[in-house]
C-alpha cells in the first residue's frame, strides 16, 4: 500500500483511513495461505470433525446442518438446544446442571473426575485429567479420535466491544455470567490451544471466523492452524 499523505486529510479523516488500511492488512494476512484445500472441498468422503465453542461468532451456524458432514464435539450448555456426538464439560456447576437433566444417561458426556459428582452415573472421564478448559479439551478429544481435518467454531478468545465485554452465546443464563460483565481472560485457552497444535502437527485445524474476529498472532505461527471466513465455510458445506 502507498504511504498516506497526512497533509491531504483532517485528523479525523486520516485516523479513519489508517484504521481501514490496518483492517484490510489484517484481512489480507488471514486470507493468505488459509484457504480450504481443494481436495477437502471436492472429496466429501474425507472425515472431518467439528468442535463447537460458544463464542458469538458461530451464531449464524445451525449445528443441525453439520450432522451429516461429520462428528460434532460440543461444550457445556450446547446440550440445552442441540445434542452433539460428544459433549465436553469440565466446570463443576455445568456438570451438575447436565446431571440434573439426566442428559448423560442417553448421550455421551466427557469430563474430569471430581469429588463433587463422583457418584453420578453415565459420565465418561478423562484419564488423566487434562486440567484444561472445556473448549481446548474438546479440541484435544477430536484430535485423539484421529481426525486430520478439524473445523473450530465459536473459539473467539477475545471479548466483545474491543475485548471488554463477555463473549458467549449463553450469557445471562444459568451458570453463565451476565452479558454486561467483563470478558473472561482468554490467555489460558490460547496457551492450551498452542500446546495442542504442537502435539498434533499432522492435524490441520481450521478456525472459522467472522471478518471482525480477533486472530492472536501466536496462532499464525503454526502451519497446522488455518483461519477461514464463515462465508467460505458455509459455501463448502452448503449451509444456509
Amino acid at each position: 500500500m502507498a504511504k498516506i499523505d497526512k497533509s491531504n486529510y483532517t485528523k479525523e479523516e486520516f485516523q479513519k483511513i489508517r484504521n481501514e488500511r490496518r483492517e484490510q492488512k489484517r484481512l489480507d494476512l488471514i486470507s493468505k495461505g488459509n484457504s480450504i484445500p481443494k481436495e477437502l472441498i471436492e472429496n466429501k468422503e474425507l472425515p472431518v470433525g467439528f468442535v463447537l465453542g460458544n463464542g458469538t461468532s458461530r451464531q449464524t451456524i445451525q449445528p443441525e446442518e453439520l450432522k451429516s458432514h461429520g462428528k460434532i464435539y460440543g461444550c457445556n450448555a450446547l446440550y440445552r438446544t442441540f445434542k452433539p456426538d460428544y459433549l465436553i464439560a469440565v466446570d463443576v456447576k455445568m456438570v451438575l446442571e447436565i446431571n440434573k437433566s439426566r442428559y448423560q444417561l442417553n448421550n455421551e458426556v466427557w469430563t474430569n473426575s471430581n469429588k463433587s459428582f463422583h457418584n453420578v452415573s453415565g459420565l465418561n472421564y478423562f484419564h488423566p485429567n487434562k486440567g484444561w478448559s472445556s473448549g481446548p479439551t474438546a479440541l484435544w478429544l477430536a484430535a485423539e479420535h484421529g481426525y486430520k481435518n478439524i473445523f473450530i467454531l465459536g473459539f473467539d478468545y477475545k471479548g466483545l466491544n474491543n475485548g471488554s465485554q463477555l463473549n458467549n452465546i449463553y450469557a445471562d443464563t444459568m451458570n453463565y455470567k451476565k452479558s454486561s460483565d467483563s470478558a473472561t481472560y482468554f490467555g489460558n485457552w490460547l496457551r492450551q490451544t498452542i500446546n495442542l497444535l504442537k502435539s498434533y502437527p499432522n492435524t490441520t485445524f481450521y478456525r472459522v471466523i467472522t471478518s471482525d474476529n480477533y486472530v492472536p498472532d501466536e496462532l499464525n505461527k503454526f502451519t497446522n492452524m488455518k483461519h477461514v471466513f464463515i462465508e467460505d465455510f458455509k459455501e463448502m458445506f452448503h449451509l444456509s
